[in-house]
């Protein structure tokens, strides 16, 4: 296959789903719409605080957001523009709504075996997994045990934390073990060190991810940082960014993709300490990635800092921030380039609970001209972006380009 010079940018905006899901029910989502609620509750003038007004996102919506949001759910919002790029929304067949599994399916790799989750109850872990975790941390005990998001369960535990020094330990709706810790009472290296010892175990009961949470401060005065670390299972099979290594093109990761992947076929890798920095990576790469290269980034801050803690008016301010980052950023793309939105899963900041959502998410295309996708798998993206760098697709998707 001859080589290619066009490049490629595939940019997951976490959790910006957009409804529709026809198994929604099954994981309690019925009618869960991240970017259809967000827009209603921007125009009904309830998502005012530090914006005002519809939801406005001109770039975006001009590749087809809005095209997309009503293609897949039906839902008619303020995003009405003609699209000028291709576009369409895609389904998920992995049985869960959580980051590693929608990033492999994008990626080309479906997950072929059902996650474990921890029960919502008190305790929420089997007695041998506490005490392995206070084996390796060299304590008598842990703290929290149970289902919560981050900050109200750092806010609950802290005092108690300083005090004996025990790690809190919580998980969520999806497939995880989170550890949070005070980066010098209890130490950072610590901290990063018994996630990495925990993590084989927990992939071994098919637990997504361990996850080092930690955070600085006094009790009234607290903030997580920006050295969090993923531990994730391995993939079960090669995808996208081997794909594209293995045929000898350069691969970069931004923010997240390095863990989620556990740097399978990742050349190079870009981390910042929000998403600001995240896409000075991405404008950086635009100018200076080379000739048929793959740039595969995560914005993490919609669903980390808006979604999980349901705070509408913020996740409405990141989508108006990154719309107009994205606009720069597209007219800075070179001919031959692809850039490619989607997402990897919903998280509704006006649904019940503090969980992702399961829904569709938009596939938003510059550089492929015009006109409609329709409903497309998620294996489909892998298989386009193949497609377009003139590689190998060895997953299950196909191509729409």
């Amino acid at each position: 296959m001859a080589a290619s010079r066009n490049r490629a940018f595939l940019i997951v905006m976490d959790s910006v789903g957009c409804g529709g899901a026809p198994d929604a029910a099954a994981f309690g989502d019925e009618g869960a719409n991240t970017l259809g609620h967000i827009a209603a509750a921007c125009a009904a003038g309830v998502a005012e605080q530090g914006r005002s007004g519809p939801l406005k996102l001109p770039n975006l919506d001009a590749l087809g957001l809005g095209a997309a949001i009503r293609f897949a759910s039906g839902t008619t919002t303020s995003l009405t523009a003609t699209p000028r790029g291709r576009w369409g929304a895609a389904q998920e067949i992995s049985r869960g709504k959580d980051t590693p599994s929608g990033h492999w399916e994008l990626a080309g790799v479906p997950v072929p075996w059902d996650w474990t989750y921890f029960p919502n109850t008190v305790p929420a872990f089997p007695a041998d997994l506490t005490a392995l975790v206070c084996n390796l941390a060299g304590t008598t005990g842990i703290l929290g045990n149970c289902h919560s998001s981050g900050m109200p369960i750092i806010a609950q535990h802290f005092v108690e934390h300083l005090r004996t020094g025990w790690p809190i330990c919580y998980t969520s709706a999806d497939s995880v073990f989170q550890i949070a810790a005070h980066e010098e009472a209890f130490g950072l290296d610590r901290l990063l060190k018994l996630c990495a010892e925990l993590a084989p175990h927990l992939h071994a009961m098919k637990v997504g991810r361990v996850i080092a949470r930690p955070f600085v401060g006094t009790p009234d005065n607290f903030k997580r940082t920006a050295n969090r670390h993923d531990y994730a299972i391995a993939p079960p099979a090669p995808t996208l960014l081997d794909w594209a290594a293995d045929a000898g093109r350069a691969t970069h990761a931004v923010g997240k993709i390095g863990d989620i992947f556990s740097m399978h076929g990742v050349g190079k890798l870009w981390k910042g300490k929000n998403d600001a920095d995240l896409f000075d990576h991405l404008d950086r790469l635009g100018g200076e990635a080379e000739p048929g290269s793959l740039t595969f980034a995560n914005f993490v801050e919609f669903d980390s800092l808006y979604g999980h803690p349901r705070d509408v008016s913020g996740y409405a301010r990141a989508l108006e921030w990154f719309d107009a980052r994205a606009g720069t950023f597209l007219q800075a793309l070179q001919p031959g380039d692809l850039a490619l939105f989607t997402a990897d899963h919903g998280n509704d900041p006006t649904w019940r609970g503090t969980d992702h959502t399961r829904e569709r998410v938009p596939v938003l295309i510059a550089g492929a001209g015009a006109g409609e996708i329709g409903l497309c798998a998620f294996t489909d993206v892998a298989a386009s972006i193949a497609a377009h760098l003139n590689i190998p697709s060895h997953g299950p998707g196909k191509s729409f380009l």
